[in-house]
């Protein structure tokens, strides 16, 4: 699936690239409710492109578990979000989350399930190396994701 990353990165219009990429893993990975980036725009992280339900649009630095992964610069694997000190639920019906900083602070992955325990220690680091090609794809055509 990473490679089928590469291969759908490579679309010369970005936004059209993560999207479809969401989109595959999305369908694809099995048992996962939401996935999207959140942004950094300088102060907050901002919703940006996904696949689910609503969600929510504004997160702070330092909260929930996105907002943990951005400040710490570290992935959560979160078995039990409601465990979660300060978890912000956006969709009540998750029950576990992995989030993936992107690279030089763009912004973060975020993947959510219904279910308990959903995300190991191998789906974390594949997780990882997807907001890894993300971050690069981004990097190459520009330094931020305010245009997103």
């Amino acid at each position: 699936m990473l490679k089928q990353a590469d291969e759908i990165l490579s679309e010369p219009d970005l936004l059209a690239g993560i999207e479809n990429l969401l989109s595959v893993l999305y369908f694809n990975f099995g048992d996962i409710n939401w996935i999207g980036i959140y942004r950094y725009d300088g102060d907050e992280l901002v919703l940006g492109p996904f696949f689910g339900k609503i969600a929510c649009t504004h997160i702070k630095v330092g909260k929930g578990v996105c907002g943990t992964a951005f400040e710490q610069q570290k992935t959560q694997n979160v078995r039990n979000v409601h465990e979660f000190p300060g978890h912000i639920a956006c969709d009540s019906a998750s029950r576990s989350e992995v989030v993936s900083p992107l690279q030089e602070k763009l912004g973060v992955l975020d993947i959510d399930s219904e279910s308990y325990e959903r995300f190991s220690e191998e789906d974390a680091a594949f997780f990882d190396a997807v907001a890894a090609k993300i971050s690069q794809r981004i990097l190459k055509e520009r330094k931020d994701l305010k245009f997103l």
